[in-house]
């Protein structure tokens, strides 16, 4: 009992840091360590993941939003397409043999830490603001098109792809790529949590209120941080942040 309690604190606090600094979804920290160390079931370490996320993801985007760091427009035409699409994609993957891909989302995890250590995104607001509204809408329906389908096929990545999305295509500064990521991401893995309870019922509760307390907690603490930082700073962190996790999760499914 004590053993499977530290690994929920571990599992949540590790998942909740990566949400609110960087928007990474709760499912890519919890879901392999509860299925590692403590042979849960895969698809019920998936809801207590989404669950977690939930209220993570909800308290980072209100941290990021109270900070100004927050596109709820364009985040909300996003987030209707990333529904959509990651519905159809799921039911193209039941139809198509695709175990292979489902280490894309690690190594990506892993890439994008590099890119953001290598690479600093150091847009700012004010170039954002100059781009027409229109353009910014049509953007984000095809970036939401893209996120939805590809965590719907491969069933993992959405936050590490939003990521990625909005701050190479659509061109977000960091800290308003996370921001915008948490906010949908509240929404989607409300959708995911309670689709896996109706459908497999409650979850182990002791695993459950432990991770997502410590993943809260977490989050809270990473997102005050994140939106305290300066931009460079941020983007070295997060880096290292996702590197760490990335190279975690491969050696955890290397072994």
């Amino acid at each position: 009992m004590l053993t499977a309690m530290i690994v929920y604190i571990i599992a949540g606090l590790g998942a909740g840091i990566g949400t609110g600094l960087a928007g990474l979804s709760a499912a890519a920290v919890i879901s392999p360590m509860l299925i590692t160390f403590l042979d849960f079931p895969a698809y019920e370490a998936v809801g207590i993941a989404l669950a977690s996320d939930v209220l993570a993801s909800a308290v980072s985007a209100y941290t990021y939003g109270k900070n100004k760091n927050l596109d709820i427009k364009n985040g909300l035409i996003m987030l209707v397409s990333v529904l959509i699409f990651t519905v159809i994609g799921s039911y193209i993957a039941s139809l198509v043999p695709n175990t292979a891909m489902g280490n894309f989302s690690v190594f990506m995890t892993f890439l994008l830490g590099v890119k953001f250590i290598v690479r600093p995104v150091m847009t700012t607001k004010e170039k954002l603001a100059n781009k027409d509204a229109k353009t910014k809408a049509i953007q984000s329906i095809l970036c939401g098109i893209m996120i939805g389908f590809i965590c719907g096929f491969i069933g993992a990545g959405g936050g590490m792809m939003m990521l990625l999305i909005l701050t190479s295509v659509l061109g977000y500064e960091l800290k308003t790529a996370v921001g915008t990521s948490v906010f949908i991401m509240a929404f989607t893995a409300f959708t995911g949590a309670v689709s896996h309870m109706v459908i497999d019922g409650l979850p182990d509760l002791t695993a459950l209120v432990a991770c997502i307390l410590a993943t809260f907690i977490g989050a809270r603490v990473a997102a005050v941080f994140a939106n305290k930082a300066d931009p460079k700073v941020l983007n070295r962190v997060t880096g290292v942040v996702l590197a760490v996790l990335g190279i975690a999760m491969i050696a955890v499914k290397g072994f």
